[in-house]
Order: C-alpha cells, then sequence, then structure tokens
C-alpha cells in the first residue's frame, strides 16, 4: 500500500511580488557525536518568516519556527540543542522513524510463512523500528536546492536484516519549504525483498512556543469516527470501536486536559492518557482533513490532512520532567502532542487492518499536510 507524507505549512499571509523565489537552503555543521561522527543540518527559510532545520541524524527536524498572531516567532517543536542528545535521551524528538512507526505485539511477525523476530524495546512489544531504529542513523544529503522553494532530499539504506527487518531498504526523506509557506515532507522506499514499513515523523508540537505553557488548554479536533482500542501494553485488540460517547469523541473541538484524566474510561488508563490510533475519516490513500490543533493564546493553528489510514494522538504521556529539552527545559507529560500518521499500530499480525506489506518493484511514498494560521 502507498502511502505519502506531505507537510504544507500556511501561515496566511499573502506575499507580495518582491518576495518569489525568497525562499533560501543554509548547510551548516550540527555538532558532532561521541564517536566523532560529523552532523550537518539544512535550514529552509522563506520570506514570510517560516524556517524549518533539517538535522542528518535520524532526519530529524529539530526545529520549526513560525510567527503568531502579532508576528512573533517562536520554535513549535520539541527537541535538542546538540545533536549528541538526541541519542542519548532518545524520545523520537522530531524524527524520521521506522522501519516500523509505532508498536508490532512482542516483536514478531509472519511473512510468507517465515517468522521475524524483532528486538522488544517497548516492555514485551517493539516501538519504532528497535533500538536502533531510523531516528538513530545517520542519513546523507543528497541535494540541496533553493529559488522558489527551498528543498533539502536525504537518503538513508537500510541493510538486509537491520534491527531484524527482511530486505535491503533504500529510502529518501524530501524536505521543500516554498513562499506559500508550505513545508513538504515525503518519504519514499523500495525493497529488495517482500518486507512490512511504516514510517511517519515523530514531531512533538507545542504552538504556544512558551516555555511555560502545556498543551492541556489546545483544542483539538480528530476527523475520525473511530479508533482501535489497545490492551495493557499499548497493542490494538483488533476492534474499530465508534468514538461517541467516549474521551476519544474529537469530531469537534474539545480541549485537550477536558477528559485525559477520565480514569473510569479503560483506554485513558491504558495510555495514561492518548496514546491511541485513530481511523482518518475518507478513502486512505487520498489526502483529507485528519486534525486541527488550536492554540488560544498565541493565536496559532494547526490544519493536517493525511492520506494514511490511521492517525496516531499522542500527549507525551512518557516525558516525566527529566529530559532536559532546548534551552534546558525540563519536558513533562503533556508539554506537547504528536499527530503520526501511518498504517496502523500492530499491522502485521492483523489481517483486516491495512497492509504494511512493501514488495520489490513497489516504491512507498507517504503525503502528509500541516498547515499553520496564525489569527
Amino acid at each position: 500500500m502507498k502511502y505519502a507524507i506531505l507537510v504544507a505549512l500556511a501561515l496566511g499571509t499573502v506575499l507580495s511580488s518582491q518576495d518569489a523565489n525568497a525562499a533560501t537552503a543554509t548547510r551548516a555543521p550540527f555538532g558532532q557525536l561521541s564517536d566523532g561522527a560529523k552532523v550537518e543540518a539544512v535550514t529552509l527559510t522563506n520570506g514570510a518568516g517560516l524556517s524549518a532545520k533539517i538535522m542528518t541524524l535520524g532526519a530529524t527536524l529539530q526545529s520549526l519556527v513560525v510567527p503568531d498572531k502579532s508576528g512573533h516567532k517562536d520554535d513549535v517543536v520539541l527537541g535538542y540543542d546538540t545533536a549528541q542528545e538526541y541519542l542519548t535521551r532518545p524520545n523520537f524528538f522530531g524524527a524520521s522513524v521506522g522501519r516500523y512507526a509505532n508498536r508490532i505485539a512482542k516483536g514478531k511477525f509472519s511473512l510468507d510463512g517465515k517468522t521475524y523476530t524483532l528486538a522488544t524495546n517497548d516492555g514485551p512489544n517493539s516501538l519504532h523500528g528497535g533500538p536502533k531504529g531510523f531516528d538513530k542513523r545517520m542519513w546523507k544529503i543528497d541535494s540541496v536546492s533553493e529559488g522558489a522553494e527551498a528543498k533539502v532530499v536525504l537518503s538513508y539504506v537500510s541493510a538486509d536484516g537491520e534491527e531484524g527487518f527482511p530486505g535491503e531498504l533504500k529510502v529518501t526523506a524530501t524536505y521543500s519549504l516554498n513562499e506559500q509557506n508550505e513545508l513538504k515532507l515525503e518519504y519514499r522506499a523500495t525493497t529488495s525483498k517482500p518486507t512490512v514499513l511504516n514510517l511517519t515523523n515523530h514531531s512533538y508540537f507545542n504552538l504556544s512556543g512558551n516555555d511555560v505553557r502545556d498543551v492541556m488548554g489546545n483544542l483539538v479536533t480528530l476527523h475520525a469516527e473511530r479508533f482501535t482500542p489497545v490492551d495493557a501494553t499499548l497493542i490494538p485488540t483488533g476492534e474499530r470501536r465508534a468514538v461517541a460517547g467516549t474521551p476519544f469523541d474529537f469530531r469537534s473541538a474539545h480541549r485537550v486536559g477536558d477528559r485525559i484524566r477520565d480514569a473510569r474510561d479503560q483506554q485513558i488508563r491504558f495510555g495514561r492518557g492518548y496514546d491511541h490510533n485513530f481511523i482518518v475519516d475518507g478513502a486512505a490513500g487520498t489526502l483529507r482533513p485528519a486534525a486541527v490543533v488550536q492554540e488560544p493564546v498565541s493565536g496559532r493553528t494547526l490544519e493536517m490532512s493525511v492520506s494514511a489510514p490511521g492517525l496516531q494522538f499522542y500527549t507525551g504521556n512518557f516525558l516525566d520532567g527529566t529530559f532536559f529539552g532546548k534551552s534546558a527545559r525540563a519536558y513533562r507529560q503533556g508539554d506537547a502532542i504528536c499527530l503520526e500518521p501511518g498504517v496502523f499500530p500492530d499491522s502485521p499480525n492483523h489481517a483486516d487492518f491495512p497492509t504494511s506489506r512493501l514488495n520489490p518493484g513497489q516504491t512507498y511514498s507517504n503525503t502528509i499536510v500541516y498547515k499553520f494560521n496564525a489569527k
């Protein structure tokens, strides 16, 4: 099955003709790792004041600077100031995660009669590709360009058997920013053997851009009539449950914090809040609205569209204040939200879930749209 990840950011700013072709790309060192490996970053900037910094470690969106309703610019994604911290204190901040984003039950799946065993790095389950997934790999910058849009293309070759997955996988991640305030991210991949694949970006958003405000007051809308309930280890049970009458009903806007501590709901207890896959309304494979997030103080609004069948809504429940991010800020539960489009968690072990299989001769692609406004 094909997906694409397209990230489009629009701030509602009408650019004058003199701003045309103003998007720039700046390539610069971003420190080095403890083993001496050098990390680079490419910063894409347009004439409207939007900028995105992409790091070669993990093809990571390290910062995303977006103006608020007054024109004040803030970084609206969580992360670290140095590259090494992304390895020593991993939380997948802004990373390209794979080979399989989300969880696979007991670290096992079967393909064409053969069982594959993965590392279990999340209790009894495999999470986000294992202990050394794509977020901890060094990607290569293939090209950098600027003009009507600024673009960076990164690539990574995953060896056959890496982290237990079959097939040599060739992956690209392309970020581009244009003068219409659209930041596009597209993943593509091919394989030498039948394999399973689920790639996504794992940015943690706090639209306030403020160290002292969490996201509990953000208004969230999710275009999803159903979600996939989980067991105590956060593996889907196989049920597709209606959101109506539950704390998971975001079909109209609700504050994140309104029902996040409703212990009467077993799913809230299992997730320690929200850490669940929502089934996006409409036909998978077509770009359609998935989510809206509104931050009332800054005026920033994020509208998200996806082509993937599912969207993991996660409220940073495992951030416990022991992780210190940019500018020595302590990250705590509820400091950000993640919206991760892809196939469903544990799809390789559910025949009736959207397939994650990729065969030789096929090309995997993934498209997401984030659209920002400031009012």
